[in-house]
C-alpha cells in the first residue's frame, strides 16, 4: 500500500506549479477592506504576517458583480479599476515565496441587501436564505434570468482575467457555502423548470458553464502557468438539500472540465459523514475516492496542528487547508516544521491580538463567534462573546 505523503513533502500540480510543502492557507474573509471596495493596508498586513511558510496561498472571497456582495468589508474584483488594489494583494500574498490564488464569487442570495445596488439580492430562483452566522436570514431573492445568468458567466471571466494582470498565481471559484454557483447546483435552492434547473444535469450547468468560460479566460489571456480551483460544500444540512451523491456528480463534471483542484469544505476533516452515512468512511474520504488521483484534493476544517495536518492526508488528501490555526499562529508551519507544535494555540487569546496583526474587522467577528476560546479561562475573550 502506498504510503501517505507527508506534510513538509513538495507537491507540483499538473501545470508546473510547485508548492514547498502541502499547508495552504485557507481562504478567510477579513470584513476589512477600504469602504471604496479596495484591499486595505490592515488586510495586507494580514496576509504579510502569515505567507511565510505556507506552500499556497488561497485569499478570501471577492465579489464579480456589484451584487454579489457577501460581507462587510469585502474587497473588490468586478470592475477594471480594481485591479490596482487586486495586485496590491496579489504582492502580500506572495511576499512569502509562495504561489497565490485569488478565490472569486458571486453572494447569490446571502448577498448583503444595504450593500448591493437597489437592495437587489439575486438568486437561481426566488427562494430564501435560512438564517445563518453572517446574514439575518429571510432576505427573498429575485431569480436571475437567462440573459441575466450569462452576464455573471462572463462576469466570472473577467474577474479571472483581471487576476491575471494583477499577478495572481491562478483563481479559485466558490461553488461552496450556500451562494450562488451552489445555489443552483442545490436541489433545495434551485426550483427552476427551464435549462438551468430541474435535472441533477440542468442543475450542473451554471458551475460547469463557468468553469469553461474560466478555462476559456485562462487559455486567452494567461502567458504562465494559471490554476483553476473549484471549491464545494458536499453537502448541504436541509432534508432536501445536496447529498455527497449530488456532490460526487459534480465532481466528475468539474474533472472532465479540466479543474486543476477540487477543495472540499467541511465541518471537520477528520470526522464529518454523510448525511446518509453507510459505513465509517469521512466525507473526505469519500470525496478523494472519487477523485482517485485524477487531481489534487484540498480540504478544509478545523484543522489546527500539525497531527490533525497529517492524519488529513492520510485520508487520501493531496493537500491540506488551515485557517484558524494561521489566523492565532501567524508561524503555525514554522512551529510545525520544527517540532515545536505544542506552542501552537489552539485557542486565540486577546492579549495577542495586536502581535498577531489581526484586521479590526476580522478580530470583531471573531469576539461573536464560536469555537475560537476556552469559555472556561477568563485569559480569553469575554464569556459572553465567546458563546454568542
Amino acid at each position: 500500500m502506498q504510503t501517505a505523503p507527508t506534510l513538509f513533502e513538495p507537491f507540483t500540480f499538473a501545470n508546473g506549479i510547485t508548492m514547498r510543502n502541502r499547508v495552504v492557507m485557507a481562504p478567510m474573509t477579513t470584513w476589512s477592506a477600504n469602504d471604496d471596495g479596495t484591499v486595505s493596508d490592515e488586510e495586507l498586513l494580514y496576509y504579510r504576517r502569515r505567507v511565510n511558510g505556507v506552500g499556497l496561498v488561497l485569499t478570501g472571497c471577492t465579489h464579480v458583480t456589484p451584487n454579489g456582495i457577501g460581507f462587510t468589508g469585502e474587497f473588490a474584483s468586478n470592475d477594471d479599476s480594481f485591479i490596482p488594489s487586486l495586485r496590491r494583494l496579489a504582492e502580500a500574498a506572495k511576499s512569502g515565496g509562495a504561489p497565490a490564488v485569488l478565490q472569486i464569487f458571486h453572494a447569490g442570495n446571502k448577498a448583503v441587501p444595504e450593500l448591493v445596488p437597489d437592495a437587489d439580492v439575486v438568486g437561481a430562483s426566488a427562494m430564501p436564505v435560512s438564517a445563518g452566522p453572517f446574514n439575518p436570514g429571510g432576505v427573498l431573492p429575485r431569480a436571475l434570468d437567462h440573459d441575466e445568468i450569462v452576464e455573471v458567466i462572463s462576469a466570472f471571466g473577467d474577474a479571472t482575467r483581471r487576476a491575471i494582470e494583477a499577478g495572481f498565481d491562478g483563481i479559485e471559484l466558490h461553488g461552496a457555502h450556500g451562494f450562488l454557483i451552489q445555489n443552483f447546483f442545490s436541489p433545495h435552492y434551485n426550483h427552476r423548470d427551464d435549462a438551468w434547473g430541474g435535472t441533477l444535469e440542468n442543475r450542473m450547468r451554471f458551475p460547469l458553464a463557468v468553469v469553461r468560460e474560466v478555462k476559456r479566460v485562462i487559455a486567452t489571456h494567461a502567458e504562465r502557468p494559471f490554476l483553476l480551483g473549484y471549491r464545494v460544500s458536499p453537502e448541504e444540512p436541509e432534508q432536501d438539500g445536496l447529498r455527497i451523491s449530488d456532490t460526487r456528480a459534480l465532481i466528475e463534471g468539474l474533472i472532465d472540465c479540466g479543474v486543476d483542484y477540487i477543495h472540499a469544505s467541511l465541518s471537520n476533516i477528520l470526522e464529518a459523514k454523510p448525511a446518509e452515512a453507510t459505513d465509517d468512511r469521512t466525507i473526505a474520504e469519500l470525496v478523494a475516492a472519487k477523485v482517485a488521483g485524477r487531481v489534487p484534493v484540498i480540504a478544509a476544517g478545523q484543522v489546527r496542528t500539525p497531527q490533525q495536518a497529517e492524519h488529513a492526508l492520510d485520508l487520501g488528501l493531496s493537500l491540506v487547508a488551515v485557517g484558524q490555526g494561521l489566523v492565532m499562529n501567524p508561524e503555525w508551519v514554522e512551529l510545525s516544521k520544527h517540532g515545536n507544535g505544542r506552542l501552537i494555540e489552539t485557542e486565540i487569546r486577546t492579549t495577542k491580538v495586536p502581535e498577531i496583526a489581526l484586521p479590526a474587522g476580522l478580530w470583531g467577528q471573531i469576539q461573536f463567534a464560536t469555537g475560537w476560546f476556552d469559555i472556561n479561562d477568563d485569559r480569553h475573550a469575554p464569556r459572553q462573546k465567546a458563546t454568542a
